[in-house]
């Protein structure tokens, strides 16, 4: 029956074979369409510099720690704990680490400071008051004088400078040695936030290098 009713259809009706068909994932090339580079989805950018400390290698991480702070414990203990959550929590950890500086290792990081630089239009009076001052601040105490100059507008930095050395002039050897170890802690936190990429005013050494610039960090 179905034979003899083929035989009457037109032959419109008959049926063609059909060529390969595409996979059903794919799109045919069409004219005018343009393909999507793989680039263009966005490649990742630099890791924040919280992570690149955390991840860098111990010694690479010890030595952006000496250049805030020069005391090889120090150091190593703040490297040690890594990796740090936040911010906070990496400065949590310098401040407990320099809190426990021997004698021995705050001299250590003392003798790596200079003076904080001034401003460049300083007037050279300025500069011989502050060498007089500082002369005699070292003749008592055997080291410079350090201070943190952080939240210290620039053209305030003389003033204060001038007039803390010469108050600290006054204390006896172990009350300006804890003076000097929170100055070198304070130091130590605004170093760190410019390392991590946060606004910090803690202004660079003034004669000499500044204090860790170093090509590698000391053998253990």
């Amino acid at each position: 029956m179905s034979s003899e009713l083929s035989q009457h259809l037109p032959s419109t009706h008959t049926r063609r074979p059909r060529g390969p068909t595409l996979p059903a994932h794919r799109l045919p090339d069409l004219p005018g369409r343009v393909a999507i580079p793989a680039q263009a989805r966005g490649a990742p950018g630099p890791p924040p510099p919280l992570e690149r400390f955390n991840t860098a290698p111990a010694q690479d991480a010890e030595r952006d720690l000496l250049a805030c702070l020069h005391s090889l414990r120090w150091a190593l203990r703040v490297a040690g704990h890594r990796p740090y959550p936040d911010p906070a929590s990496l400065l949590a950890a310098a401040d407990e680490a320099a809190y426990d500086l021997s004698a021995k290792e705050l001299a250590e990081a003392l003798a790596a400071e200079s003076l904080p630089a001034l401003p460049e239009d300083t007037y050279s009076a300025a500069h011989t008051a502050l060498s007089a001052a500082h002369a005699a601040y070292e003749a008592k105490f055997g080291h410079v004088f350090v201070i943190a100059l952080d939240g210290v507008p620039e053209e305030e930095t003389l003033d204060r400078v001038l007039e803390d050395i010469r108050s600290r002039l006054a204390n006896d050897p172990e009350d300006e040695r804890v003076m000097a170890a929170e100055q070198l802690r304070r130091l130590a936190r605004e170093r760190l936030l410019g390392m991590l990429g946060a606004r910090g005013t803690a202004r660079p050494a003034g004669d000499g290098p500044a204090p860790g610039k170093r090509d590698k960090a000391p053998p253990r």
